[in-house]
Parts: structure tokens; C-alpha cells; sequence
């Protein structure tokens, strides 16, 4: 039996539909698996999300993209080609994108994590006979910080500034992190600024229904020293360019990512304290995660792929690479 989908130049292809999966070039006709840039590409004549992804793509790729819906678990024909989206916990509306062609099915997860953040639609496993999974984290090193202690660290690490009269710069992606870190600080311990790259995530998110703590972006009119002890929200970019100097000396920076796990990441990114979080599988998700498929054939992509396809093979299953740009959301 021929294979349900092939790995081009321009991203994942199935002949049977006509179709490409998160395609890295102009192509027809996209299935998108969420809104981030490395994911959702401008230039393709015609998308297919899920509906709660399509807000922020289509804030993404401006109002003359041309993007259809399918909502969770819905099938739709494409040639000869059956497709359903299934969720994958990254961000809010990310979804992994079933095909099934004359009874074999394959999977194509995008990006995913298998604990529910409670903001993201949770991850849910779907069985197959072959499964591409992402090992952006695919050692046994990267294991997460559970959300009660993660929130216990940051609230003190806030807390604890805000006492000394300093502000926290928190640096985050901003479609995913920020908003799952929103939902994890404590607002009563004082103001939340953003900046503007993830307040117009937030207001986008907002809009379709997801509740988030109230924030206060930072515009050229604010001025910041009238929230002292502030939180403040920025993009990793941010933190290293002029916009970050308007808080003065005094402040605390830190950094939350998965990266943050290994040793000495805080110390070259300069900051004075790492949260180990991320929107990706951890090592144990990632093994739960395609164990959960069924799936007998395996293909790596992202990260660690090298190790992660040799683990894979020693655990019995059929396992190849596939080469692809590393996500910078991690």
C-alpha cells in the first residue's frame, strides 16, 4: 500500500487529496494545524483550520487569507481522502490532522503536549497506523514543572520583586506561553503589562470567548513607573532590544521555556531566573503520546530527532526522520 502522506520540499503532502499539511511554501490548497508562524504561512490560495485556530491565523495572515473551518472531530472528504482534526493541547484551536485513504491512517500531530493547560483544547490521542510526531524535547532531561509548583515559583519570584520595588520582566511567546502564564500568575499581587505583540494575541483570544486576567499594554503613552511592582509580559525579542530599557535598572528578568531545563540556559540568556515550561511534550509526553497511537511506523521531526529515532527503534517501533525547521515557540 502506497504511503497516505510523503515529505516534500514544501511540507507534507497527500497525493490522494491534493492537499499539503502545514506547508512550508505557496501551495493550493493547506490543512493548518495552529497559528504559528513556522506552522501557518502566508501564501497559499486556500487554508483549512480548526475554528477556533482560525482567529489568530487570520490575524496573522491579514483579511485577504482565505481560510475554511472544520471543527473537532468533524470529517470531510478531500479527493480521495478522508480528513478529521483532533486536538493537540499546544495552543488554543491547534489540532492534529488525521487522514485515512482506503483504510490506512496517518497522523500528523504538529505541535502538542499531553497535560492540560487549562486554556488549550486537551490533547487527545488518535489511534493509527502511522503517526508524525514532533521531538522538539525528545530527551529524558526535559521533564516539566507541574502547574501548582510552576505557579508557586513564579507568584513568589513576582511577589518577592514587587517587596523590593522592583519590576518583573517575563519573557514568553505570544501566541501560547503568555496567555497560559496569564492564567497562572496570581493578579492580586499586582499589575500585568504587556507588550503589544502579546496583548493583540490576548485581545484575539478575548474576543472568541477565552478569559484571561485584565493586562495593561504598553503603549508609547504609558508610563510604566505608574505601576510599580508590576509584572510585565514581553516577547523574548523584546527583552533584548531598547524597549525593555523604559523599566529602568531595577528590575528582575526571567525567561519560561523548556530550553530552561538544561544547565546554564539562564546564565547565556542573562537572566536572573528560568521557569522549565513549555507548549511541546515533555520526554514522558511525548512517549505517552505516540505509545497512545497504536501506531507501528514513526516519523521524527524538530529537535532531537537523531536520538529520539534510535529510542524509538529500541522500543520496537518502525522509526525514520524527517528533516524540517526547527519551532522557535518552544
Amino acid at each position: 500500500m502506497a504511503d497516505v502522506l510523503t515529505f516534500t520540499k514544501r511540507g507534507i503532502y497527500c497525493a490522494a487529496g491534493d492537499f499539503y499539511i502545514d506547508p512550508s511554501k505557496p501551495v493550493e490548497r493547506a490543512l493548518v494545524t495552529h497559528g504559528h508562524s513556522d506552522h501557518a504561512r502566508s501564501g497559499m490560495t486556500r487554508y483549512l483550520a480548526t475554528r477556533s485556530a482560525k482567529p489568530v491565523i487570520q490575524h496573522r495572515l491579514g483579511p485577504n487569507a482565505v481560510i475554511d473551518t472544520i471543527a473537532f472531530g468533524e470529517t470531510r472528504q478531500i479527493g480521495d481522502a478522508t480528513v478529521s482534526f483532533h486536538p493537540a493541547g499546544h495552543v488554543p484551536g491547534s489540532a492534529q490532522i488525521r487522514v485515512s485513504v482506503k483504510g490506512e491512517v496517518w497522523v500528523a500531530s504538529g505541535d502538542y503536549k499531553t497535560v492540560d493547560d487549562g486554556l488549550s483544547e486537551p490533547f487527545e490521542p488518535v489511534p493509527c497506523h502511522a503517526f508524525i510526531t514532533e521531538c522538539t524535547f525528545g530527551l529524558p532531561i526535559f521533564n516539566w514543572t507541574p502547574k501548582d509548583i510552576l505557579a508557586r515559583q513564579i507568584n513568589d519570584w513576582w511577589a518577592t520583586n514587587k517587596a523590593a520595588g522592583r519590576f518583573s520582566v517575563l519573557g514568553a511567546y505570544a501566541l501560547g506561553k503568555a496567555q497560559r502564564l496569564l492564567t497562572t500568575v496570581n493578579p492580586d499581587i499586582g499589575p500585568i503589562l504587556t507588550h503589544g505583540a502579546i496583548e493583540a494575541t490576548n485581545i484575539v483570544l478575548r474576543n472568541q470567548g477565552i478569559t484571561l486576567p485584565q493586562t495593561i499594554p504598553v503603549t508609547p503613552e504609558l508610563n510604566v513607573h505608574d505601576h510599580p511592582g508590576a509584572l510585565i509580559l514581553a516577547t523574548p525579542g523584546a527583552m533584548a532590544q531598547p524597549w525593555g530599557a523604559q523599566f529602568g535598572p531595577d528590575v528582575s528578568t526571567a525567561f519560561a521555556s523548556g530550553w530552561m531545563a538544561l544547565r546554564g540556559q539562564r546564565r547565556r540568556r542573562a537572566m536572573d531566573r528560568g521557569f522549565v515550561v513549555s507548549d511541546h511534550a515533555d520526554w514522558a509526553g511525548l512517549n505517552t503520546a505516540i505509545r497512545e497511537t497504536g501506531a507501528t511506523k514513526v516519523f521524527a521531526t524538530h529537535g532531537y530527532t537523531g536520538s529520539f529515532r534510535r529510542w524509538l527503534a529500541e522500543q520496537g517501533y518502525d522509526a525514520q526522520i524527517v528533516a524540517t525547521d526547527d519551532p522557535a515557540d518552544a
